[in-house]
């Protein structure tokens, strides 16, 4: 058995291990884990420094799971977008493939409690479907696997999957979303990184909520990844007690950049059955990515969106005060400093002056040579 397997069968999935390890009554969440079920590997264990916190709402049963029970199972409506067995296609270009139903930890708020935890990998004849499926739609370009965790797969079950993938000519990328990373980084193996190099342009979308999941051995996954040529994403969902603060955000962002991760989404919790105690204000995402704006690097400022309720796929959202006026002169804009200036049109009249409102910050008046065309921060 390879490493990663063993330590993946040292995870806490029993409410009486949950007891030993974190003094958790059994008897309070046998019922929760009998609908939802739990893993929590090793790594993510000793994360956890004290009960309640914030890997611990992640990863530990709570009786909050029961309560919503007239909410929907698959509020994003996916199950009706799917022309063949495990395969999602929402968007014009791109489709979901779920390739397994197990993952290395089993998230509380996640938006498929209706599906994981259950046994079994993607089926060779439901593999020939999706692939059919697949050749017959050639306006589809991309292709993301998901689950479930596609890393859970064997090096040869995942490998066969890619090299499918890679014999239909239109099929341009491949993408995995994947926990792998964060919560059990001894499956990030260099015989992975090597069967990867082989079917560029691969991405993948690593999940990471909170800048304590960023362990010296979690970064150390993610630079092999990184070496091994594959661009990396972070996707990040907004958690009520988990990261619905400016600060941690800020945080959670800075260490994904020092881990060589590019943020990317930041998704309002979807409307999911057993997950409403995680849900925060629209309101809240917004105010956390104008905490962001201008105070860090563009590069670690994500997208924020709303996966719509019934099937509507991914909607931005930015804070509603940037662009103030928009007319045929000009668009008035606002600042992250809360200072507004006047952006020309191209039908303006030439040679009219459009004043600037706002003083200039003192570094910005001393004639350092940047101008509209230099680059951008």
């Amino acid at each position: 058995m390879e490493d990663w397997r063993r330590i993946l069968a040292q995870s806490v999935v029993k409410p009486k291990d949950l007891a030993d390890r974190l003094g958790v009554d059994p008897k309070e969440i046998e019922d929760i884990v009998g609908d939802y079920p739990m893993r929590i590997t090793p790594t993510v264990l000793a994360t956890i420094k004290e009960k309640g916190d914030a890997i611990w709402k992640q990863v530990v049963p709570d009786r909050a799971e029961m309560a919503d029970a007239d909410a929907e199972d698959d509020p994003l409506e996916e199950d009706l977008m799917s022309p063949v067995p495990h395969l999602v296609h929402r968007y014009p270009d791109r489709v979901l493939l779920m390739v397994t139903n197990q993952c290395p930890i089993y998230c509380r708020f996640c938006t498929r409690k209706r599906l994981v935890g259950k046994p079994g990998f993607l089926k060779k004849g439901e593999l020939d479907r999706a692939i059919a499926y697949l050749r017959d739609h050639q306006e589809v370009r991309d292709v993301i696997l998901s689950g479930g965790d596609p890393l859970l797969l064997p090096d040869h079950l995942l490998e066969r999957i890619l090299k499918s993938l890679r014999t239909i000519p239109h099929l341009e990328l491949i993408r995995i979303g994947t926990r792998v990373p964060g919560s059990l980084p001894e499956r990030i193996t260099p015989k992975l990184c090597e069967i990867i190099k082989k079917y560029h342009p691969f991405y993948m979308n690593l999940h990471f909520n909170h800048p304590d999941e960023l362990t010296p051995e979690v970064k150390r996954a993610c630079g092999m990844l990184a070496d091994a040529g594959v661009p990396l994403g972070a996707q990040t969902v907004l958690l009520k007690g988990v990261n619905d603060d400016p600060e941690i955000m800020k945080r959670l962002m800075h260490q994904l950049l020092l881990a060589r991760v590019k943020p990317y989404y930041l998704y309002q919790a979807d409307l999911t059955k057993g997950t409403n105690h995680f849900r925060t204000s629209v309101e809240t995402g917004l105010k956390i990515i104008k905490s962001l704006q201008g105070h860090t690097s563009g590069m670690g400022v994500p997208h924020f969106v709303i996966d719509a309720p019934g099937g509507g796929g991914k909607i931005p959202l930015l804070p509603a005060d940037y662009l103030v006026n928009l007319d045929e002169d000009s668009a008035v804009l606002r600042n992250y400093e809360n200072r507004t200036f006047h952006y020309p049109q191209p039908s303006s009249t030439p040679g009219r002056e459009l004043p600037m409102v706002g003083a200039h910050p003192s570094w910005a008046s001393t004639g350092n040579g940047c101008d509209g065309g230099g680059e951008h921060l």
